[in-house]
């Protein structure tokens, strides 16, 4: 059961724990690469500022963005700015978002997301804490898989196999992790011919793959090849 509260706190503690770990960085570590082709660290930076303002738009019923275009132009525009004003950019836009999220209303209303995608509001506390813990990695500052808390590396890997239930590109695949009376399974994919494929791991690096952060290589594969998992 999800409980949006909870999750608010979980993302008010990873949020504090990100911009404690940046308040580090100089200018130049900003300019330098993070783990994302293409992007430096202050794209990332500038993406988590600007994806919470998008959160705040959809809690307001606004349109997430106001297309693909200009949220990628807002990125490109805003990461290449001094580490202090890209901090304090993030301290004050998730804020804003936090007071936004702490005020009454009706969780299971269902809001509208980037390309026509729907959920409900009850599930956008865990959203905005996947932005925040994974870009927290691919910021490259020392903050690996292997620190996210338990619950969210399950908890993500229960959203990621249920994204890719049934794809049209991902044949059907069993995962595991854990072991004895810790083991967890799921099943994902579905919609491609093929398999089963059996793929068994670490918490981390299960999640990794599936997010797009690790090849995958330390998996355990069983019945065919490592699925290739299209682009999240």
């Amino acid at each position: 059961m999800i409980d949006p509260q909870s999750d608010l706190a979980s993302l008010q503690a990873a949020t504090d724990r990100l911009l404690t770990a940046a308040d580090a960085m100089d200018n130049a570590s900003v300019a330098g690469p993070s783990r994302l082709p293409g992007w430096r660290r202050g794209h990332v930076l500038a993406h988590l500022s600007r994806n919470a303002d998008a959160l705040l738009n959809v809690f307001e019923g606004r349109p997430m963005y106001v297309n693909a275009e200009a949220r990628d132009a807002d990125i490109e525009r805003d990461a290449g700015r001094p580490v202090d004003v890209q901090l304090a950019d993030l301290r004050d836009s998730s804020a804003r978002l936090a007071a936004v999220a702490a005020l009454p209303g009706d969780w299971e209303r269902t809001v509208e997301l980037r390309n026509g995608v729907t959920d409900r509001a009850l599930r956008l506390p865990f959203r905005r804490l996947v932005e925040v813990e994974l870009h927290h990695v691919d910021l490259d500052i020392g903050y690996e898989l292997e620190d996210l808390p338990e619950e969210f590396v399950l908890r993500e890997i229960d959203f990621l196999a249920e994204r890719f239930g049934g794809h049209r590109d991902v044949p059907s695949t069993g995962l595991k992790t854990g072991g004895g009376r810790g083991e967890r399974i799921w099943t994902t994919g579905g919609g491609a011919e093929g398999g089963p494929i059996g793929v068994e791991g670490t918490g981390p690096d299960l999640m990794g793959w599936l997010a797009g952060r690790r090849d995958g290589s330390a998996l355990r594969v069983s019945g065919g090849p490592l699925p290739a998992l299209p682009p999240l």
